[in-house]
């Protein structure tokens, strides 16, 4: 029984490691989200940091800034969820598929 203890602590060991890469990968990985087909665009890492925006000089009308904060919270959303789908895939590729316990955040 003591085998099987310290596998299991090996494997915990080994997938910490794993994890600790996975998020020095994430902040270097970039999603685009956009908006308003194509004229708002924002940039995040994986780990949802903004890392960038742009805005088409169209949008950039005083009586028009409602339609530029719309698209803006559009083009966020979108990036935010490309993030998730992207760390979702890296982190099942790590854990082989298996479900990680409910609040476990990276």
């Amino acid at each position: 029984m003591a085998l099987d203890f310290l596998g299991i602590m090996k494997q915990a060991s080994q997938l910490q490691a794993k994890m600790q890469a996975l998020q020095a990968e994430l902040d270097q990985i970039e999603v685009e989200g956009e908006a308003g087909g194509g004229l708002v665009r924002v940039r995040m890492s994986a780990k949802s940091e903004l890392k960038g925006v742009r805005i088409d000089p169209s949008l950039m009308k005083p009586d028009e800034h409602e339609i530029l904060e719309d698209l803006m919270v559009t083009a966020l959303n979108d990036a935010r969820r490309k993030a998730e789908a992207v760390m979702q895939e890296r982190m099942a590729a790590i854990t082989g598929g298996l479900p990680l316990p409910p609040g476990l955040k990276f």
